[in-house]
């Protein structure tokens, strides 16, 4: 391996669903405001997906595929009964070398992913991580699949990226860490990554629920 081209990228998602996902956002948003966020944001992450370098690019999904999907995407459903067992599956049904992505972060760019696939090629990188501002991460790349890479680490906590980093360093592996970025959880998280990703699908379905006058402005 030498390339970021080796790298597969795999894409874990929900698919968007009324009341299943980005349930945070609400309120301010109903249910239905929640869902086209929530299909912008996994449009962006896949359309960054779809134009960065890959060796396979994979969607480790729950729920039912839609017009969103572009070509090119090996579709797997999503095993396991958490986020961490998730996570092992997906990156196995990757075969190789690999990032896993999720649908929070719609500012991701090719570039991003194709810096982070970079580093996982280096001599002597077994891991990439990409701390999320929250405690999470956005992505973890691995040289080798392994499941024990997740064991025993709390998932969608405020301290997930430190414990990983500690499992990583118990497990003797060496990584890269990466930019670190914000995860859209909140309204508010959703109204930093739209200012900060203007050109984004998800900044302008933002827009548009907020000109429908949906959306209460934000406190000053």
């Amino acid at each position: 391996m030498s390339s970021p081209a080796d790298v597969a990228i795999v894409v874990v998602a929900k698919a968007p669903q009324a009341g299943r996902t980005k349930t945070r956002l609400c309120p301010p948003c109903t249910p239905g405001e929640a869902a086209r966020l929530a299909e912008a944001a996994l449009c962006d992450t896949l359309a960054a997906v779809a134009a960065a370098p890959a060796r396979r690019r994979v969607l480790a999904l729950a729920g039912e595929v839609g017009g969103w999907l572009p070509d090119g995407f090996r579709v797997v459903r999503q095993r396991g009964s958490g986020l961490g067992e998730r996570l092992a599956h997906a990156l196995t049904a990757a075969r190789g070398p690999a990032l896993v992505v999720g649908m929070d972060t719609p500012q991701l760019t090719p570039r991003l992913l194709e810096c982070a696939a970079a580093r996982l090629v280096e001599p002597d990188v077994d891991a990439v991580l990409g701390a999320a501002l929250d405690g999470g991460y956005w992505t973890i790349g691995l040289r080798r699949p392994d499941p024990a890479v997740f064991r025993g680490v709390p998932m969608s906590s405020n301290d997930t990226c430190s414990a990983q980093r500690g499992r990583l360093r118990r497990l003797g592996l060496l990584w890269a860490e990466l930019p670190a970025l914000r995860d859209v959880d909140t309204i508010a998280d959703a109204r930093a990554v739209a200012a900060a990703a203007p050109e984004t699908q998800f900044a302008r379905t933002l827009g548009a629920v907020s000109s429908e006058g949906c959306l209460p402005a934000p406190a000053i």
